[in-house]
């Protein structure tokens, strides 16, 4: 039976330790199609090249370039993450694409998120917020951070609801991925911790009680990929 233990210490250590062969397996594993997730995400917080962007539970910064690289960009990202070795590899990412001006990475909780209340224009997380241990919590923290009228975007994955689709990706989901991933990672617990947490986290409907709760106002759940990834976008009031 997976272990399901969502301590920081246990998820930060988890991470770091496929660090080095995370971006190369999310690419690989989902045939690509992440880039496109992440651009949809981005666009859906209608940049004007002004905002400051936190980037939660934000890995090897990959939602945070991305934040960079639309046109418009953000002005500015910081990305938050409490896993060191995974925050060193998108510090190099930045270094090598000459964005290190434009984006701070800090090791921190996404419970307790290191930013004063109000000060950022968007928040964004990818694929981070099933691995909180308080959903709830974060998503008042993300709500606290946000400026008047600013927005969210929250990419996470689901389980399809089309019968012939869920069983396909389920297939996939916990046979195939979890052995591909040990092969590559040559690590034990997280390529079946991934499976086993999708399945244990919230469903669309429970994600936007969630928000609602947190005081987040125009929240849409936004099926992409036949269901397999929600887009999750919401304005703070």
């Amino acid at each position: 039976m997976t272990d399901l233990n969502k301590s920081p210490e246990r998820i930060a250590g988890m991470f770091d330790a496929i660090a080095g062969n995370y971006d190369f397996l999310n690419h690989l594993l989902s045939a690509g199609i992440d880039r496109r997730w992440r651009r949809k995400a981005i666009r859906s917080l209608n940049l004007s090249g002004r905002e400051r962007v936190l980037d939660l539970c934000t890995g090897t910064g990959d939602l945070a370039i991305a934040a960079l690289d639309a046109a418009p960009g953000a002005h500015r990202v910081v990305g938050v993450d409490f896993a060191g070795a995974m925050l060193q590899v998108g510090l190099e990412k930045t270094r090598s694409r000459g964005l290190a001006d434009r984006v701070t990475l800090v090791r921190g909780d996404a419970a307790r998120i290191p930013a004063v209340s109000g000060s950022v224009n968007a928040v964004t997380v990818a694929f981070g917020i099933r691995n909180v241990q308080n959903t709830q919590a974060a998503c008042d923290e993300m709500h606290r951070v946000l400026s008047p009228d600013g927005r969210l975007a929250v990419l996470e994955f689901a389980i399809p609801r089309t019968p012939g689709v869920r069983a396909l990706y389920l297939w996939y989901f916990n046979q195939v991925l979890p052995r591909i991933g040990k092969l590559v990672s040559r690590h034990n617990a997280a390529y079946g911790y991934l499976p086993a947490s999708v399945g244990a986290f919230a469903s669309p409907d429970e994600f936007v009680k969630i928000l609602r709760q947190s005081g987040f106002d125009e929240i849409r759940a936004i099926p992409l990929t036949l269901g397999i990834v929600y887009l999750y976008t919401a304005r703070r009031r």
